[in-house]
């Protein structure tokens, strides 16, 4: 089949989670293209989560749409999926002496999803922990690690199913509105009734393709890093470690330790890599807060997480273009949202009213609009 020749109802741009999650609710109905400018699915911050699911993390309406997916992850209807989505973990938030004030606020912010601890208590939970460094802690027990490459597959197997259409290194270089949108491509020209925004970093430069105003997406580097761990420590059951203020996460991955300063330094979009500096000051917090000497670094890598001025996604059409609907700026949140974000966006798309179980958590359209207070 000619694709640039075949009539779609709508064109997603975009197939890391927020795309492909999207394309794959709407394809039960709708004849459905997913662009990717790269040649694999899931390339940038898709693929560099450090995907844990727990609806502790972000903003009000984050977490609101955090506890919307809690369904999807832990009984996860799909013929696609062979292994559970979640594995237990747990999350402990830590804080010195001199952040009990930032302890109390986010212990009253979070409420009954979170369980105080001793700062001793928190050393027994994780050894490596440097003796008197946190006074107390947060617990959020219901913290699990997300199979991320697990649940692209199952959007992406599932758009497939349904007859999706996905079309790799497919550049968009031009958007315009001719009775229909007409993308044009370096893959070809496509042409759709509608246009689902959902290109992460480059959504405001696919906006501006489009001739509409950009929304005021910032996105903001954050460096991981491996390390083995000391020798004799057996890291697995840990909780993940997170500064109270957010300095620094320590998580454990297959044996490894998954460390980070948390930094979010603002960046144009771009295939993000570490930088020296972050990679230093990584060590030097994790070094500050654990037993751990010169660690040797494995791996490191960068990522970008996308935020819009209030913190908050946007989920909507774009007053000033028919048929121009927004999927962006989730932060780092995107991987545990996207069930109940995907099935929002899909109803809205179809002119149908949020999803019973999604309102039901305070989630509203008005939220989440391309035109609210505090927005371009």
């Amino acid at each position: 089949m000619d694709i640039s020749t075949a009539g779609f109802d709508c064109i997603v741009i975009g197939a890391g989670i927020a795309g492909a999650s999207v394309a794959a609710e709407l394809s039960s109905d709708r004849r459905v293209l997913l662009l990717e400018r790269e040649s694999q699915p899931g390339y940038h911050t898709t693929g560099r989560s450090a995907a844990l699911f727990t609806v502790t993390y972000g903003p009000e309406v984050i977490r609101a749409l955090s506890r919307a997916s809690a369904a999807f992850f832990h009984t996860p209807a799909s013929p696609h999926l062979e292994h559970p989505l979640l594995e237990p973990r747990g999350a402990v938030f830590v804080a010195r002496q001199d952040q009990k004030a930032a302890l109390a606020r986010t212990a009253e912010e979070l409420g009954p999803h979170v369980t105080p601890l001793t700062g001793a208590e928190i050393e027994t939970l994780v050894p490596l922990l440097r003796k008197g460094y946190a006074s107390a802690g947060l617990r959020d027990a219901s913290a699990a690690d997300i199979d991320v490459n697990g649940l692209h597959q199952h959007y992406l197997k599932t758009f497939r199913a349904a007859g999706g259409v996905l079309q790799t290194k497919a550049e968009v270089r031009a958007l315009r509105k001719e009775g229909a949108w007409q993308v044009d491509t370096n893959q070809g020209t496509f042409h759709a009734p509608v246009i689902v925004n959902a290109a992460g970093a480059w959504a405001d430069e696919i906006a501006t393709l489009a001739g509409l105003a950009p929304a005021g997406l910032t996105p903001k580097r954050r460096t991981a890093l491996t390390v083995a761990p000391p020798d004799g420590m057996e890291p697995d059951r840990w909780p993940m470690v997170v500064d109270i203020d957010e300095q620094f996460y320590l998580k454990a991955d297959a044996g490894k330790l998954l460390i980070s300063p948390a930094d979010a330094t603002p960046s144009p979009p771009c295939d993000a890599q570490p930088e020296e500096l972050d990679i230093a000051i990584c060590i030097d917090r994790i070094e500050t807060a654990f037993d751990l000497h010169r660690p040797r670094i494995e791996s490191r890598w960068a990522g970008l997480r996308s935020f819009l001025p209030d913190g908050d996604p946007v989920a909507g059409f774009d007053p000033e273009g028919e048929g121009f609907f927004w999927l962006a700026g989730q932060g780092g949140y995107g991987i545990q949202t996207a069930p109940a974000l995907a099935r929002l966006a899909a109803a809205l798309l179809r002119g149908e009213d949020i999803p019973g179980d999604i309102a039901a958590e305070g989630v509203t359209a008005k939220a989440l609009a391309r035109r609210r207070p505090g927005l371009a």
